[in-house]
């Protein structure tokens, strides 16, 4: 099932973004696209839900890691944006079920474990770095696919989004590492 609508913009926009009319036909191309609107939701998303993770963490340590990659999803979504800008077309959302149902996890967790504990900070970093390792799958498709593609802007755009991700993932590891995990198994 094409969606026209993206064909007919990313057409008329072949000689400001390097997109040829071809290309922008291709059911891969619209694979690409719909990813990126998949991933742009699941960030915008995000931005209203790590705030809930962090109200919920123990450790201060925890708190500053969810803290500072909420800041940087805040960059994700403005750098998806110019993704699409990039392609010529207008940013656009698509629900992201995969997201949904990881946050909707998470919030189960901190629902089912007793607050103010390291069991619940266990379980809160379990669940982001479920988060973490969809995004830097879809990131890591995404950035090939653009590479693929030729869109170089949007690949390097893409990449530096992934290595965020891949950063987030490590530091939630460290910060499991640095006591947490035990914590949680003594309480």
């Amino acid at each position: 099932m094409k969606n026209t609508n993206d064909t007919n913009v990313l057409s008329k926009n072949t000689k400001k973004t390097g997109v040829s009319a071809s290309m922008a036909k291709s059911p891969f191309h619209k694979l690409f696209v719909d990813g990126l609107k998949d991933i742009y939701w699941a960030e915008k998303h995000l931005v209203k839900e790590l705030p809930k993770m962090s109200k919920n963490a123990t450790s201060e340590e925890l708190k500053s890691a969810i803290d500072g990659h909420l800041e940087e999803t805040k960059g994700h979504v403005e750098r998806l944006e110019s993704v699409f800008e990039n392609l010529g077309l207008k940013p656009q959302a698509k629900k992201c079920e995969a997201m949904a149902g990881l946050t909707k996890e998470a919030a189960e967790i901190m629902e089912e474990t007793e607050s103010d504990t390291m069991v619940r900070d266990c379980g809160i970093i379990m669940a982001a770095q479920k988060v973490e390792h969809y995004e830097i799958a879809t990131y890591g498709c995404l950035t090939e696919w653009a590479k693929q593609m030729g869109h170089r802007e949007a690949a390097k755009l893409l990449y530096a989004t992934l290595e965020e991700e891949k950063a987030a993932d490590q530091k939630l590891t460290d910060v499991a590492e640095n006591d947490i995990n035990e914590e949680g198994m003594e309480e």
